[in-house]
């Protein structure tokens, strides 16, 4: 501070009290009722212990705490982590989890070839297509033309997959990378999932699944060389849960002898020449059944073409009872009376057209809540009366009113026809229309 021109400084000059004597504790935590707004519950200590003794350095790890440390990883990453003999003794013990490690190319075969013998326990491989100019060596039977055609493309072996023991999913999606027969694909003991999807040129038969006798589900799409009978799945019986055959033309068999699978919730026999008949399906088959899916070969199945009229109402009561237990059966499927039938017009010189009108269709068809099927032709602008399955609504509802009346209003040529009506009928109907 200044002060009439002069500066004046003040100087602090720090003070050090000594106390003579011990220094004060702090005062004890006094205990906290367990039950009082100010308890506070703190998380439990982390041990850090590690193979049994606290703060373990990695040479007190056993081989088998790293094989489950590596369980946690992918293949490629188990791969890097081999840095040391004890890590590569680990990963030869690993349990490598699901992964999608896919084989489409020279560098993922070379991959695998290393993994036969680093990461034999792998549990998942897809094998695909390579790239151009390579492709797996021809199994046994193979098809000479393919192996004309592909002369000049480098060989790749495939047989080292047989080193994976412990492979729970095996997927196939080779369209032309894989010819003739290969019967070691069929040899996994602890396989549960296992699909051929699109495999043009391999060879194999249903019989040779019970190298798989823990299979759960079965996934074949589009498989030409694909034969056998579907009653050969039987020695899968209390273990399948999932069958999906679809666009296989050489399966055959009869739908109804999976009846008794206590596990099948799914089955889709799709575009194969497998037969049986819907009507035999009694109320204790088929009890977890949750989807089905069957060809034109069973009787009642999607695009069924029926040898008589009279056959249909039974046939549409068995469906009917089958939704009430597989959700969602049959729905959007049509089917039509065979040209073969003797119900059939036979007219002289009969001209397509001719029959554009004719009701050999069969739909289905949901008013509001109610049930019902109706014969109809193919474009679905004639048809004749319903056939209703569910009973009328008590408490009926105005939506559906208007819905019955819209649909009854629509009824033409065929009103009054609870079926097509007989080549007569036909020719009446068409002569009161003018048309002959």
């Amino acid at each position: 501070r200044q002060r009439a021109g002069k500066q004046k400084v003040r100087t602090l000059h720090p003070i050090i009290i000594l106390i003579e004597g011990p220094m004060p504790r702090p005062k004890k935590a006094r205990p906290i009722d367990a039950s009082s707004e100010a308890a506070v519950v703190l998380p439990p200590r982390r041990s850090r212990r590690i193979a049994g003794r606290p703060d373990a350095a990695f040479d007190d790890l056993g081989v088998d705490v790293l094989a489950l440390i590596h369980g946690f990883l992918g293949p490629f990453d188990i791969m890097r982590s081999r840095l040391c003999r004890k890590l590569r003794r680990a990963a030869t013990t690993t349990t490598v989890p699901p992964t999608n490690f896919t084989v489409n190319s020279v560098q993922k075969h070379n991959a695998m070839r290393a993994m036969a013998t680093a990461l034999p326990n792998l549990q998942e491989i897809n094998l695909h297509d390579m790239e151009y100019g390579h492709r797996f060596v021809d199994g046994e039977d193979p098809d000479e033309s393919m192996t004309a055609a592909t002369a000049n493309e480098t060989i790749h072996d495939i047989n080292i997959i047989t080193n994976f023991r412990k492979l729970r999913e095996l997927h196939v999606h080779t369209h032309s990378s894989m010819n003739g027969r290969y019967p070691f694909l069929f040899n996994f003991q602890l396989l549960q999932k296992f699909t051929m999807f699109g495999c043009f040129n391999l060879k194999w038969d249903l019989s040779m699944l019970e190298g798989m006798p823990l299979l759960k589900e079965l996934h074949c799409y589009n498989n030409k060389f694909l034969t056998g009978n579907i009653n050969s799945l039987r020695e899968l019986k209390d273990t399948l849960e999932k069958v999906i055959i679809s666009l296989c033309p050489d399966v055959e068999g009869n739908f109804n002898d999976l009846a008794d699978f206590p596990s099948l919730v799914k089955l889709e026999l799709s575009l194969t020449s497998v037969s049986g008949d819907i009507r035999k399906i009694g109320e204790k088959d088929f009890l977890k059944l949750e989807h089905l899916g069957l060809p034109d070969t069973v009787c009642g199945g999607r695009e069924y073409e029926f040898h008589r009229i009279s056959d249909v109402p039974e046939v549409m009561h068995s469906i009917h009872h089958l939704r009430k237990r597989v959700l969602g059966f049959a729905e959007g499927w049509t089917w039509s009376l065979s040209e073969l039938s003797p119900d059939f017009y036979h007219f002289n010189n009969l001209r397509a057209s001719d029959l554009d009108d004719v009701p050999f269709f069969v739909a289905m068809v949901q008013v509001g809540s109610r049930l019902g099927w109706r014969w109809e032709n193919d474009a679905s602008d004639q048809h004749c009366e319903m056939n209703w399955l569910d009973p009328e609504p008590e408490k009926e509802s105005s939506d559906y009113t208007l819905e019955l009346q819209a649909m009854q209003e629509k009824i033409d040529l065929y009103r009054g026809f609870q079926q097509p009506p007989t080549e007569a009928e036909y020719n009446r109907i068409q002569n009161m229309r003018g048309l002959y």
